[in-house]
């Protein structure tokens, strides 16, 4: 018997408060600072409703500020057309796309989607944002502002020894490219680049502000910092770098499992 086909998912991520914001930020500067107001739609005045473009653009160009509804089919990659400022938190919604639907081209059709009228059709978890590893990505993220100050102590304790044990674990680090090379690569593969791109922001924002607060020198903030993206890259990339002993290896290096503080232990 042949396996029906899963059925595609359209989703849309939205400002903490529901509304959408622009698909040219360039844009919405400039007409922002000629004093004209960028239109905008609430999803979460709509669940179960069908809303029509309020300024459609031509299709499918970004020719305006806020052009067409902008959706993804995978969750990974949405964060990926947020100014930093928006990229988290968000809201996400499954959304359908109705009528006449476009692309930019080949190269986006896998994941992207442009419409100018949609159903909303519920709000989904956030996390889905990050890909199907986004709820383990933000345990962790909540957990580094005690993680980080926990290793600050540690190095304040032992400077010295803390220091020859976080410089090994860097080169290691370097030399295998576990992060820009491992992580990242298969990130790409499984549609999770923007996913890691913001955990890795929020990691080393995090990180560094509990441990400079807890008054670590510039030097042991920058490799506290390293290991926190490292951790939650290990983290979101758990399931894609797996298979044979190299493999496993470059995963528990990113989890910090050289370092002295057990890193958590993903479900």
């Amino acid at each position: 018997m042949a396996r029906s086909a899963r059925p595609v998912v359209h989703y849309m991520a939205t400002r903490p408060d529901g509304t959408v914001p622009p698909t040219c930020n360039h844009l919405a500067r400039y007409y922002s600072g000629l004093g004209e107001t960028i239109p905008t739609v609430n999803l979460a005045d709509h669940i179960g409703e069908t809303i029509d473009h309020p300024s459609p653009g031509q299709k499918w160009y970004t020719d305006k500020p806020f052009s067409y509804f902008h959706m993804y089919t995978r969750p990974g990659e949405i964060l990926e057309r947020l100014e930093v400022e928006e990229r988290w938190p968000v809201r996400l919604w499954e959304v359908e796309p109705l009528g006449e639907t476009g692309n930019w081209g080949n190269d986006f059709a896998p994941y992207w989607l442009m419409s100018h009228q949609i159903r909303v059709v519920r709000e989904v978890e956030a996390w889905r944002a990050f890909g199907h590893r986004g709820m383990q990505v933000l345990a962790v993220l909540a957990q580094l502002p005690d993680l980080a100050r926990q290793w600050a102590e540690e190095w304040a304790a032992d400077p010295e020894g803390t220091r020859r044990t976080y410089k090994a674990w860097e080169t290691r680090v370097d030399d295998t490219r576990a992060l820009t090379s491992w992580a990242y690569c298969r990130a790409q593969y499984s549609r999770r680049e923007a996913g890691l791109q913001v955990a890795n922001e929020l990691a080393g924002d995090a990180a560094a502000q509990a441990a400079t607060a807890a008054g670590a020198d510039p030097h042991a903030v920058a490799l506290i910092q390293l290991r926190a993206r490292c951790l939650v890259a290990g983290q979101l990339m758990f399931d894609r770098i797996r298979n044979g002993e190299y493999e496993q290896s470059i995963r528990a290096l990113l989890l910090g499992a050289a370092l002295d503080t057990p890193a958590p232990v993903p479900a």
